[in-house]
């Protein structure tokens, strides 16, 4: 999301200025690739301006097939084929053993409804969850369909500008069924003109993240947990702590007691929590808060002598951890990863939660078994790149 929004702020530039530019996607992949569906890069006075759809290797030659796409205003779908060992020598150079089709469209189309980058930013600054259904090919050819899609906000609401009536009713039907945990994916529709590849992306809101405590171990935490793109809240009773100063970089610096946290904040079930107040009473106070709630992650900062002795606390006021609240308390919170100082913790327990997160096991991924992204890797063949 950090990412979408630094394409956001510079879409808005361009249009100010009256500027013409493309954005290229990455719609779908087949075996290994450095970025996932869904990646973004933005490309200005045939420039690579913002984003990426890869570590480094394919933007510049999306740079040079932007060019075409701003002089034609017509939208392209690129596949870059690396599955073969000649492609190190003779193709892009990835060695990624994977198939990257990339949909490459001019910018200025955004400005009719629904407006794509206007809607993911809205999704962002709202904190909510939305549905993009994007027409990729029909029948394996780039048509005048390419790059229409249908949109789908949190509440229900829809916009399309598939000019096919049958296709957009079918990709209506299937959105309306497409649920905020899903994984974006590329999926089929037959119509008249053949078969329809349609890739739906889910957009998900900054990961929200509730920092209880804000002492100068606070500080380091809430900035990676930003370059992370996470929305970061930091909570402190001391006035002379919980301050913007401190905390520049925070989406919000709250001055609450435990009391006033219900009220305050919300303990939803995609919030995360690290409590890190390094005051013992002050810890008891907001674990008697987020154990009951239904927040999917608890941090606890400290030894862990310290957290059995909370744990016993909370049982003398008939607060027993639940078998389900022991699997979303992490106490002592962060990953063994040898770490020292601040930073160092930081980075350990800001790892513990994506891997929580995403539902992995931490591990190395020189171990992991098949794809890092868990795809089924392709059958390597012929090395191409084709629009």
């Amino acid at each position: 999301m950090k990412e979408f929004q630094l394409i956001a702020r510079e879409v808005d530039k361009l249009r100010a200025a009256g500027k013409r530019a493309v954005l290229a996607t990455v719609v779908d992949i087949q075996g290994s690739s450095y970025r996932l569906p869904g990646a973004r890069m933005l490309i200005a006075d045939t420039q690579w301006t913002a984003g990426s759809v890869s570590g480094g290797c394919l933007e510049g030659d999306v740079v040079l097939r932007a060019r075409e796409v701003l002089e034609t205003r017509r939208p392209t779908v690129v596949t870059y084929d690396t599955t073969s060992d000649e492609d190190i020598i003779f193709g892009v150079g990835l060695g990624c053993r994977g198939i990257i089709h990339v949909l490459i469209e001019p910018i200025d189309r955004e400005a009719q409804a629904p407006d794509l980058v206007g809607f993911i930013r809205d999704c962002i600054s709202r904190r909510e969850a939305g549905i993009v259904a994007t027409v990729v090919r029909v029948n394996n050819e780039t048509a005048s369909l390419t790059g229409t899609r249908l949109v789908r906000g949190a509440s229900g609401e829809m916009q399309s500008n598939i000019p096919d009536a049958a296709l957009a009713s079918e990709v209506t039907a299937y959105v309306s069924r497409v649920k905020a945990e899903d994984a974006s994916h590329m999926t089929r529709f037959d119509t008249d003109q053949g078969a329809a590849q349609v890739f739906v992306e889910v957009i998900r809101p900054p990961l929200p993240l509730l920092i209880f405590g804000a002492g100068h171990d606070a500080i380091p935490m809430a900035r990676l947990a930003k370059e992370l793109g996470w929305h970061v809240t930091v909570i402190d009773h001391r006035p002379a702590y919980a301050t913007r100063e401190r905390f520049p970089c925070a989406d919000e610096v709250i001055v609450a007691t435990a009391p006033e946290i219900p009220q305050r904040v919300p303990l939803g079930r995609e919030t995360v929590a690290l409590v890190m107040t390094h005051n013992y009473l002050r810890d008891l106070e907001v674990l008697k808060l987020l154990l009951p709630s239904t927040v999917r992650y608890i941090g606890l900062l400290g030894p862990k002598r310290r957290a059995g002795e909370l744990m016993e606390e909370l049982e003398r006021h008939a607060l027993a951890l639940t078998e389900e609240q022991c699997r979303r308390f992490y106490a002592p919170v962060g990953l063994d990863l040898g770490a020292e100082g601040p930073e160092g913790v930081a980075l350990s327990v800001l790892a513990e939660i994506q891997a929580v997160v995403a539902g992995r096991t931490p591990g190395h991924l020189r171990d992991r078994k098949g794809s890092i992204h868990g795809l089924t890797p392709v059958t390597p063949r012929k090395a191409k790149a084709t629009a």
